[in-house]
């Protein structure tokens, strides 16, 4: 490969919750007993080096000494419309539909805002990010849950007539859609998003639709925007799109999104205004400008491969060897997400002792209960394989 996913990088002392939030940040794995040194496979962001591209975008912009106040570059919306050209097939992608947002969170929040008010409920598929359930249920909104259901397949499906029903007995008109799924790496196919949102459309539902992973399918699948699905779903949906995931780029801040409906635009954008800190960053439009660059292109190309090796290796490793334990194969994200339950149930042990079994051999991974999975553990898959095959043989021999 060109570029370089095998490093073991240190990032000790380098502003990564990954591994300096261990045992101090709430929610966060205990450190490992002596003797092991922590693999952070919990926190959702990579443990690769960024696209040198990036770097050396930012690098050239620094080399100037001066950081005042700004207005975007064309070069920025320029990068924009032709990443979602070339990676996504949005064709006649206009800067006026561009909006920045302070991270996909911030601009739910703006959205539900411009077209809810507090006490309102909000449609939700669980299992949920658990960066929406605390967004939203902090500012004031309820969430209704429709669950995802295993097919016979092991793939994760909607319930499209509980959805409906959700939406009617709560008088629902407002609708947060994860493509492709966090947590459960599922890539929805056009026909399932267009069943989806004519189920919103019936119901008169504005879409918020986060598609933060969508650069991040594994080999075989492809993300759909939401929005190109038919005309309706291009009118009545708020996307939004960031390089942080695809990039490693969480900590420079900066996202964006997409919305053709000019109503649906006036109204988000006036509520995102009236805060004053819905201002983008210098080096982070350096980073998105380098980000979405042709290097970054063949970089993401890459990273895509190494991921896809990760999840089948993870994926077989665990059939093979920790029986008890089921995981959907995700199609995109680096993420898995693990039921646990037959195996706590068969050896009368706690979720909270198996977490803790594999924290203390190093493998730092994260409680799934947050994200409503009753027995369920999430992995970030985002290392150097050589580190996943090392967290996976502690399992097999210390936990499993």
């Amino acid at each position: 490969m060109k570029y370089d996913f095998t490093s073991v990088i240190d990032r000790r002392g380098k502003d990564a919750l990954a591994v300096d939030g261990l045992g101090k940040n709430p929610g966060a794995p205990k450190s490992p007993r002596e003797g092991f040194d922590p693999i952070p496979m919990w926190v959702a962001d990579m443990n690769f080096p960024t696209a040198p591209s990036v770097q050396q975008a930012i690098a050239k912009r620094i080399s100037h000494p001066a950081f005042g106040y700004f207005n975007p570059r064309d070069e920025y919306y320029d990068s924009i419309i032709r990443w979602q050209e070339s990676r996504n097939g949005v064709k006649n992608l206009d800067r006026e539909c561009i909006g920045y947002e302070n991270g996909v969170l911030g601009g739910v929040v703006s959205a539900l805002h411009a077209f809810a008010s507090p006490g309102d409920s909000v449609l939700l598929h669980n299992p949920t990010y658990i960066g929406f359930t605390g967004s939203i249920l902090g500012n004031g909104f309820k969430i209704v849950h429709s669950p995802l259901k295993l097919d016979e397949k092991g793939i994760w499906r909607m319930d499209y007539e509980d959805m409906d029903a959700k939406l009617k007995e709560n008088r629902i008109h407002a609708a947060v859609f994860c493509s492709p799924h966090n947590p459960c790496g599922r890539v929805w196919e056009r026909w399932e998003i267009e069943k989806a949102m004519e189920v919103y459309a019936r119901n008169d539902c504005v879409v918020i639709s986060d598609e933060i992973w969508s650069d991040l399918t594994l080999d075989g699948y492809y993300h759909i925007p939401t929005q190109a699905v038919s005309p309706d779903a291009r009118n009545r949906t708020i996307a939004l799109y960031a390089p942080s995931k695809t990039f490693n780029l969480a900590g420079l801040i900066g996202s964006y999104h997409i919305i053709y409906n000019p109503t649906l635009r006036d109204r988000v954008r006036s509520i995102s205004s009236r805060t004053h800190y819905n201002s983008m960053n210098i080096c982070s439009m350096y980073g998105l400008i380098g980000a979405y660059s042709r290097e970054g292109e063949e970089w993401v190309d890459e990273l895509r491969q190494v991921l896809t090796e990760n999840v089948n290796f993870a994926c077989s490793y665990i059939q093979e060897h920790f029986p008890g334990v089921q995981v959907s194969r995700p199609q995109g994200t680096y993420m898995l997400f693990l039921d646990c339950g037959t195996w706590c149930r068969d050896n009368g042990k706690s979720l909270d002792k198996l977490l803790e079994a594999g924290w203390d051999v190093g493998v730092a991974w994260q409680d799934g209960r947050p994200f409503h999975g009753e027995f369920s553990i999430r992995m970030n898959l985002a290392l150097p394989l050589s580190r996943v095959e090392e967290a996976f043989r502690r399992l097999a021999e210390y936990v499993f």
